[in-house]
């Protein structure tokens, strides 16, 4: 399906330019608004209309390819002219295998159950009263993220699945990209169903950043705030808001490569956590390894490592080791420990037992995944029960904490908090609940 008003979304005024406080307050408010009464009325949306919504969207994204990427240009050319890394315009980048990816996207979501409405606990109390608890949409949800346009379509279509609204802000790189998308996804969706509402998927039309705290201090209307991005664009906002966050800071993640592990599969394991995607946050940035197995493991490992590229940095039984094979390893500082490199960079530390990379771990790490490579079923139970993360392997690798490979569709992020959702979030980490109560005219004594 072609974009109806084509013309009118590609010579639309551009609203990138700093807006006075007032006007910005009163900008964040209409839209915070918008999206409540959007919110409520997709409390009436069934499944199948959702559904149908969803695999609209998908076909529109594709259809109008061409449209996304001039928009999409205008951002690469402007990321130039800012000056951005190679990184960050891949990121930005949108070709046919991404377009193609974000309409893949939302078809798995529609493929999958709906988290509205399942039943989670019941009860019928002694006077008759019947108490159940039921999954219920989160309401208006603001997703804050850099760079990635793709991410616009993942967010707003699991959002949209699990019944909540969403008001997209992303970086200003990125802007035009974003506005497309958003603008794309809506209207298919009002073409397959008029009841779908317009506002139900907002992208926050200003790259003044005052509108992020202007927008977070709606308590009334937000619900929830998901930043996607850096430690500093995520501290920033959670510091800033006055609606609840879930977020991650870091991806601190280990390998513990244990006294009874196959040494085969521990190279394996550690290799690909480090060199798949060194700079995504489930990468591994520290291997510990068993003092009892470490001239074993350590110099193939090493080796293969340092031909990909890895620059290694060891503590001082790391450096004996690796020199008798005439490996380079850099002297691992304190710092080292606490390290997101998100690059091909690797710590290595030698432990004494599984009590002291656990501590390790726990001391160093920043609760969002760890691994464990043994053969031992009692020491990896007791591995996944002390150390604390969101998610905790035994014999794979750290580079499975993502939503695609739980199985959830696309993601909408990772979170190491504790209370709420924790580690990868799809569509039931979107919901919250609430009880019904059905009774037979029975009051409380």
């Amino acid at each position: 399906m072609r974009l109806a008003k084509r013309e009118m979304i590609l010579n639309a005024p551009d609203l990138t330019v700093s807006l006075p406080r007032m006007r910005l307050k009163e900008q964040m408010i209409g839209l915070a608004k918008r999206a409540r009464l959007a919110s409520r009325r997709l409390t009436a949306m069934s499944e199948q209309d959702k559904n149908k919504c969803l695999l609209a969207m998908a076909d529109a994204i594709e259809a109008n390819a061409e449209v996304i990427q001039s928009e999409n240009a205008k951002d690469m050319v402007a990321g130039q002219e800012m000056g951005l890394s190679k990184a960050l315009l891949d990121r930005l980048l949108l070709d046919d295998t991404r377009i193609a990816g974000m309409a893949t996207g939302l078809r798995e979501v529609a493929e999958l159950p709906d988290p509205v409405g399942r039943v989670l606990d019941q009860r019928t109390r002694p006077n008759g009263l019947t108490l159940s608890k039921v999954a219920s949409p989160i309401g208006v949800i603001v997703i804050i993220y850099e760079s990635r346009p793709n991410v616009t379509a993942d967010a707003a279509g699991l959002c949209f699945k699990s019944g909540n609204t969403t008001i997209l802000r992303g970086g200003k790189e990125a802007l035009h990209s974003n506005q497309i998308i958003a603008q794309t996804m809506v209207q298919a969706a009002m073409a397959v169903d008029p009841d779908f509402p317009e506002d139900a998927i907002q992208v926050v039309p200003t790259t003044d950043r005052a509108a992020i705290p202007e927008l977070l201090s709606l308590t009334k209307y937000v619900d929830l705030c998901i930043p996607r991005g850096g430690e500093n664009l995520i501290r920033a906002v959670a510091e800033c808001s006055q609606v609840p966050v879930i977020k991650h800071y870091k991806g601190i993640c280990h390998v513990y490569i244990d006294s009874k592990a196959d040494t085969a599969m521990a190279e394996e394991i550690a290799f690909n956590s480090k060199v798949h995607r060194p700079g995504v946050c489930n990468a591994a940035e520290t291997v510990l390894v068993n003092k009892s197995i470490a001239d074993r493991v350590l110099p193939p490992l090493a080796e293969r490592l340092a031909k990909a590229g890895v620059e290694l940095r060891g503590d001082q039984s790391t450096i004996d080791i690796l020199a008798e094979n005439n490996i380079a390893v850099t002297k691992a500082t304190e710092t080292d420990w606490d390290e997101e490199y998100l690059d091909l960079i690797l710590s290595i530390k030698t432990v004494s037992d599984l009590s002291e990379a656990i501590d390790h771990i726990n001391n160093h790490g920043s609760g969002h995944t760890e691994a464990i490579v043994t053969g031992d079923a009692v020491a990896a139970k007791r591995f996944q029960t002390e150390v604390d993360a969101s998610t905790i392997f035994w014999n794979a690798s750290t580079r499975f904490t993502d939503g695609g490979q739980f199985g959830m569709g696309a993601e909408i992020g990772i979170s190491t908090d504790k209370i709420g959702a924790r580690g990868p979030m799809g569509l039931e980490e979107l919901t919250s609940y609430k009880w019904l109560g059905v009774g037979d005219g029975v009051t409380r004594e």
